[in-house]
């Protein structure tokens, strides 16, 4: 009985403090969205922007991971086969996250155009590795 206890409290902390991080994050995503939305996106490789005066390789890299409350609920809608929409909210701040960095280097180095963005994904133990790459225009 203790131990059913103990195990509850440890999982409702997990899920207070996990939320309490998770809009934090998703709190400073959106003002950092803002402050670079004058920067252009796009996934197209072979675009070709007129008046290019110089461009750099830019790269963002972010690990994520998950609190122990969603890993918990994860587990448990995967043996129903259900679907784990617990990991989209992780997915999405990740993909967030990692565009912003590739936009602050492109930033930084004074460009207004990346092109030729490209995610890659690795699952890391109860978390997600993102990099994104692409290529900064002046």
């Amino acid at each position: 009985m203790i131990k059913s206890l103990i195990w509850l409290v440890l999982v409702t902390t997990g899920w207070y403090f996990g939320a309490r991080a998770e809009r934090g994050h998703l709190k400073s995503l959106m003002a950092d969205e803002q402050k670079y939305q004058h920067i252009q996106v796009s996934s197209e490789c072979f675009y070709e922007p007129k008046g290019i005066n110089e461009s750099i390789l830019v790269v963002g890299s972010v690990v994520i991971a998950q609190d122990k409350f969603k890993q918990v609920v994860a587990a448990m809608l995967s043996l129903f086969g259900k679907n784990l929409t617990v990991y989209e909210t992780l997915l999405d701040r990740a993909r967030r996250e990692v565009v912003l960095r590739a936009k602050r280097q492109a930033n930084d180095a004074g460009c207004h155009a990346l092109y030729g963005l490209r995610f890659e994904m690795t699952e890391v133990q109860g978390g997600v590795e993102i990099l994104a790459y692409g290529v900064a225009v002046k």
